[in-house]
């Protein structure tokens, strides 16, 4: 019997041991990547910093006229359009003009906008975008919004700018490449 209450003793303190020292190796490894991370700025961060690129003049842009334009870089095809009244996440003085990436997010097709609905029409599948509501899914095969594109707005010069993506672009595994 001591044999036995001997050999538990020893499986208890094992594990006691064991536990106690992954738990320490752990909370080491957690320090290091976090030092690492800070350490890092953005490059090590889930938000890469995206590329600035002028659109045209605010002034210029006429209701419901598509404005294309490629972001963040020349595989993804966007439009910017003036929707003649403000809207989510518009900018302009009007805070009128968005920015959707037109790939649709079903399985990439390009998508069309409709200046009589004010939405995005994929002719693959048939899915449609609001684009008065953020790129909305209203119907069809897609089961995401369209991304927007994040758009800066310069009053002085009329200037408005695309800074960002607001959602994945379709096919990718990160916006920026």
């Amino acid at each position: 019997m001591s044999d036995q209450h001997t050999a538990e003793n020893s499986r208890r303190h094992f594990l006691k041991v064991t536990s106690i020292g992954g738990a320490a190796a752990v909370g080491a490894a957690v320090g290091v990547s976090s030092q690492a991370h800070a350490a890092a700025g953005a490059t090590g961060s889930t938000l890469l910093p995206y590329p600035k690129k002028e659109l045209g003049n605010a002034a210029k842009m006429s209701v419901n006229t598509p404005v294309k334009f490629d972001y963040p870089d020349a595989s993804s095809p966007c439009v910017a359009v003036k929707m003649g009244k403000k809207v989510v996440g518009g900018v302009g003085p009007d805070g009128d003009i968005v920015a959707y990436s037109i790939l649709c997010t079903h399985q990439g097709c390009p998508v069309n906008f409709d200046a009589a609905s004010q939405t995005f029409k994929c002719p693959c599948h048939y899915s449609m975008f609001d684009a008065e509501m953020d790129g909305q899914m209203i119907c069809g095969q897609a089961t995401e919004n369209l991304p927007r594109i994040e758009l800066s707005y310069n009053g002085k010069t009329g200037a408005v700018t695309a800074t960002g993506v607001n959602g994945m672009i379709y096919g990718r595994a990160s916006n920026i490449l």
